[in-house]
């Protein structure tokens, strides 16, 4: 498990390698891709479902 120093440190060498501008842009890509993947496995499971309830009722 992760410690209180251990996450200070790595909050540092982020900072370091990215610069502190950088931080919220990289934060906003990251929850929009995290949305994006959502909304695909969302729509996946719809489709599957509409495919079933289709087979159910007898539609090809």
């Amino acid at each position: 498990m992760i410690g209180g120093w251990e996450w200070v440190i790595i909050i540092v060498v982020v900072l370091l390698i990215f610069g502190a501008r950088r931080i919220p842009e990289l934060g906003r890509s990251l929850g929009q891709g995290i949305r994006s993947f959502k909304e695909e496995l969302a729509g996946g499971k719809q489709r599957k479902d509409e495919r079933e309830d289709d087979s159910l009722s007898g539609k090809s």
